[in-house]
């Protein structure tokens, strides 16, 4: 086919955005997009060539799949190579086993279904699996495991249905995608049902250019319609953020962008020249490798560092993955590409050998957790990850959820009710440290929030969650009117329903920014419990900073540093928990709050660790020992008497 260069412009405003969006940079906060671009140019440029062969019936699955695999496989198998020292070295036990899964599912093309079980695209955790990016790769193949075999199909049978039945296909992958996007938002981002439409799009642009005459548009049409996409894009890599349902209705903005780019732009009009400049078009050529490097290099540096890695530290991997872009291209990529040197056969035997080798070596690391003993400071390593695991798991008496009607207690006649999401939970064994015969029952779901009427919705937290939150509370109050042994109602959540930026969703349906929302079903909530005879303390959430305070402490360990780098900034706690302080002591006098920061806090800094003791679990949860520790020096039981 002939080149274009604004094809590999288009690549560019791929990528780059990619790049920088992993690397944290606010300004790019749609930066996730670029993948949807990167579909839409595949779809293009593979149906591009599939039409062409079957016009002039030159069409082989052998030839296609032989071109996927030299295009694909040598530059990802090299990064993948590069990866196993730098695990070696830095990945805890448990790391090293996710990490071992990904290079098992890799070579099959499954790893976007790997980490959608795994967890969602945009959690803190998924920043730290080194092959993360590689879920679109899998997406592309899978596509391309179907999509000739059925083109072939069709052309044969019936031609004339190749469109129809292509668009009835692009049509329900689209619906699917909006409603995925809204309801099931982690199988809808890493799946190939909720995807293939992005391809599609691809595909349609490459039948409208292989057989048009001519495109009935003028040239100032052509200009217009192509400086209309690239703005498309800016807007949404700008605008969108982790927030943004996807990849429902909202990604057709950068898609149709992308469609509008590859119709409209050519090397005679101004947007073409603007997409395809030198600039753009040198770095669409590395785009793929770039585009593998990136991930690994920002992974491998939030693991080795103790605290997140700083903006000019991202800045310089950044600019480090273009130079091992460039690297790869030349002398992995290209090498590759030239059948003159290396032979069909050579392909498929470097193909099959490489995917075995990745394979066993992740299976060995599966099955054996992840403890290679010859590992450098594995003992250190298993210590310091047991100490968080057994932190994490042990620290509440149970976690009630929507479907497990069972009471979480320590007594068959509560005396105190502790209610909340997670950050109540983590208070269990403070209670239980603090009297031993306490008479506790918990009644706890994640992310959902001891407030009445209001719970928080998202593009994680969808609307039917937000109902079920809702209807949880409700319930929740019901056993505490229906259970009139109960005195004391402890209440406890980050509260982030106040954050200036978080949406809630109100008993009569709308969404809403929480702020005032919150505040007000918070002192409904506290009035209803005392209008019963019940007396209502609230917990206020332990410092934080927006750190993974709890693998800092592993990490520390590790690697042999003073924990004390842990230790937070009272500075930075206050910068980052401003809007729930703001809130707790606007509520505090209206109901008791109990500070965990008076007993952290104190000379500019608040406590991560206290001796061998680590006080947090992640990134502001208590953990199992931290919160036994706490609820002795804060005396958890007494403390709560205050409203007596």
């Amino acid at each position: 086919m002939q080149y274009r260069r604004e094809i590999d412009g288009l690549r560019a405003l791929a990528v780059l955005p990619v790049i920088l969006f992993h690397a944290g940079f606010d300004l790019f906060s749609g930066g996730f997009v670029g993948v949807d671009i990167f579909f839409v140019i595949s779809g293009y440029l593979i149906t591009t060539i599939i039409i062409s062969e079957l016009e002039n019936e030159k069409f082989s699955l052998i030839t296609f799949y032989e071109r996927r695999a030299r295009r694909i496989l040598p530059a990802l198998f090299f990064v993948m190579l590069c990866c196993i020292p730098f695990a070696w070295f830095w990945l805890s036990p448990g790391d090293m086993k996710d990490f071992s899964q990904s290079l098992v599912a890799v070579p099959f093309f499954s790893s976007n279904i790997l980490f959608w079980l795994q967890g969602g695209y945009f959690a803190s955790a998924a920043e730290l699996k080194p092959l993360l990016h590689t879920w679109s790769l899998a997406v592309e193949e899978q596509f391309y495991l179907f999509f000739p075999l059925l083109l072939m199909l069709i052309w044969k049978i019936a031609r004339s249905w190749v469109l129809p039945l292509l668009m009835v296909i692009f049509v329900v992958s689209l619906g699917l995608a909006e409603w995925g996007s809204l309801s099931k938002p982690g199988a809808t981002f890493y799946l190939l049902p909720t995807r293939g439409w992005e391809l599609l799009l691809g595909s349609f642009a490459a039948f409208f250019m292989y057989y048009k005459k001519s495109s009935g548009l003028g040239f100032r049409a052509l200009e217009v319609g192509g400086w209309l996409g690239l703005l498309l894009i800016v807007v949404s890599i700008l605008f969108f953020d982790k927030e943004t349902p996807f990849p429902g209705f909202y990604a057709l903005v950068p898609t149709i962008g992308t469609l509008l780019i590859i119709i409209c732009a050519t090397d005679q009009n101004l947007v073409g020249k603007f997409v395809g400049n030198r600039v753009f078009m040198g770095v669409g050529l590395i785009s793929y490798s770039a585009y593998l490097w990136h991930q690994p290099l920002f992974a491998f540096a939030r693991h080795r560092s103790l605290n997140e890695p700083s903006e000019w530290m991202y800045g310089g991997l950044s600019l480090l993955a273009l130079l091992l872009a460039y690297s790869s291209w030349r002398f992995v990529e290209n090498p590759f590409r030239n059948k003159s040197r290396i032979g069909r056969s050579r392909v498929f035997l470097f193909s099959v050998a490489g995917s075995a080798v990745f394979v066993l070596f992740g299976l060995w690391g599966h099955y054996t957790n992840g403890i290679y003993t010859a590992r450098p400071n594995i003992d250190i390593a298993l210590n310091a990850e047991s100490r968080l695991k057994a932190n994490q798991g042990l620290s509440s008496i149970c976690d009630i959820n929507y479907t497990n009607s069972t009471e979480c207690m320590t007594d068959p006649n509560p005396e105190v009710l502790l209610w909340g999401d997670s950050y109540a939970m983590h208070l269990a064994a403070g209670f239980i440290s603090s009297n031993p015969n306490i008479r506790l029952v918990q009644k706890t779901v994640s992310v959902c929030g001891p407030i009445l009427d209001v719970a928080p919705i998202s593009s994680t937290y969808t609307r039917a969650w937000s109902e079920k939150c809702m209807a949880n509370n409700d319930k929740v109050f019901q056993y505490l009117k229906d259970n009139p042994e109960i005195k004391y109602v402890v209440m406890s959540s980050p509260f982030n329903q106040v954050n200036e930026d978080q949406k809630v969703l109100t008993k009569d349906g709308r969404v809403v920014f929480g702020k005032d929302v919150a505040y007000s079903a918070m002192l409904e909530t506290v009035n209803q419990i005392r209008a019963i005879g019940r007396k209502p303390v609230v917990f206020a959430p332990p410092p934080k900073n927006g750190e993974n305070i709890g693998r800092c402490l592993m990490k520390a360990a590790y690697f042999s540093e003073n924990l004390s780098l842990c230790h937070i900034s009272l500075e930075d706690y206050k910068s980052h928990q401003r809007f729930v302080n703001d809130f707790l002591v606007r509520l505090e006098s209206s109901v008791p709050v109990v500070w965990l920061s008076d007993t952290l806090c104190s000379s500019g800094l608040c406590l991560s660790h206290v001796d061998d003791v680590f006080i947090y679990r992640d990134g502001g949860h208590l953990s199992h020992e931290g919160s036994a520790y706490l609820g002795k020096v804060v005396d958890f039981y007494e403390a709560i008497k205050i409203v007596d």
